[in-house]
């Protein structure tokens, strides 16, 4: 047993700073209140206490070519199957891409990260690498698959449906690259078959503006659009909305993941983060491929606040930018459609004790966490 005394901390689903100490006892939270002082004390004085970051999309196996690729276009770096991500991987050896996953994974643990959703390239072996790497490291991996067999014209949709149920045995949920690479066919089959194992689907999405203009040339509808009408339970970037995209995923059981950074450095735009928040969707926030971005989510938060508000030209409360990676993950609506399998626990009495605690550096917590925090600035991590 142990307390968390004389923090701040950002409490709940709102995250509403409150001057309380935490009882913890076998990994979760039994306790919160100003008198509680059991077990081992961990004094919190002048810090926070805020739930753990949840990093909603990586690609962690490209970490085995961190900063290649620069200047080169977006088809060019990630696109499957000749992507030079894709192509590295082909050629690595097994234990070459464990280490540098490992390596990705204890800098996500070490930076306030416990959760993260990853886009495993490889198949079924794919997503054991994942597995293994992650086997003594204290963070929780949540995996998505994918087949070579999904894409290109005309694919063989009995095989598809073979690699996708080998996968869904292992994996979380299946995540193809995007509508340029796999048939509508195949995108259906893929949420279906998710949706009967209870798993989760999800698709990139709108990256850039030219997938959306030949999206809606080739079909009629935007990428956003047939995602939402193929079922998929979560998009990722949406970058550069167009038509009533913004509004018809409001309305959806979809949810969305944003890339700010990765969108920046892979020059495809800037995700409308103001006009979807006025919107009541509740984000996720990813650093996506680590071969161009740390997975620090310190990093993340402080691009993506800034880099919206000057664009939005308006007020953006960093409040909201601390739930992008934080209690979004938490809420009722991720119950409707799969989402919930993230497990991602707030700070309250009977979760997980999923917190870290880092040194208060200004009268705004949120700012505080977001501006000046520094991994060596969070001296107690609980998950």
């Amino acid at each position: 047993m142990k307390t968390i005394a004389n923090g701040l901390i950002l409490k709940g689903l709102d995250l509403t700073p409150t001057r309380e100490n935490i009882c913890i006892d076998d990994g979760k939270i039994i306790e919160i209140s100003k008198d509680v002082l059991e077990g081992e004390i961990i004094d919190a004085e002048g810090c926070i206490v805020c739930p753990s970051f949840i990093n909603a999309h990586t690609h962690i196996g490209d970490s085995i070519i961190k900063d290649e690729g620069d200047g080169l276009s977006l088809g060019q770096i990630v696109k499957p199957p000749n992507g030079i991500k894709h192509l590295a991987l082909e050629s690595a050896e097994d234990e070459e891409i464990i280490k540098v996953m490992q390596d990705s994974m204890w800098d996500m643990y070490n930076s306030g990260t416990s959760h993260f959703i990853d886009y495993r390239e490889g198949g079924v072996k794919g997503v054991k690498l994942l597995k293994k790497a992650s086997k003594d490291i204290p963070i929780n991996p949540i995996i998505f698959g994918r087949d070579g067999s999904f894409y290109g014209e005309n694919p063989d949709l009995h095989q598809v449906k073979v690699a996708i149920r080998k996968l869904l045995k292992y994996a979380d949920g299946i995540a193809p690259s995007g509508f340029g690479e796999i048939e509508e066919e195949v995108a259906e089959l893929i949420c279906s078959e998710c949706e009967k194992a209870g798993k989760i689907s999800s698709i990139h999405v709108a990256e850039n503006e030219g997938v959306q203009i030949e999206s809606l040339a080739k079909t009629n509808k935007t990428e956003v659009e047939r995602a939402i009408d193929a079922g998929f339970n979560q998009i990722v970037h949406m970058t550069n909305p167009k038509c009533d995209d913004i509004n018809k995923l409001a309305n959806s059981n979809t949810s969305l993941t944003i890339c700010p950074r990765s969108n920046g450095a892979l020059s495809v735009g800037i995700v409308p983060l103001f006009d979807i928040l006025s919107c009541g969707i509740k984000p996720l926030i990813g650093s996506d491929n680590i071969m161009f971005n740390s997975p620090n989510m310190f990093r993340e938060l402080e691009f993506t606040l800034k880099e919206m508000k000057a664009y939005s030209k308006n007020y953006i409360n960093p409040k909201d930018i601390i739930k992008l990676a934080t209690t979004n993950a938490c809420t009722d609506d991720f119950d409707s459609n799969n989402m919930a399998l993230i497990n991602k626990s707030y700070i309250g009495v009977g979760q997980n004790a999923e917190f870290f605690v880092a040194k208060n550096k200004s009268n705004n917590p949120y700012l505080s966490l977001i501006n000046r925090t520094e991994i060596n600035d969070l001296i107690y991590l609980s998950y």
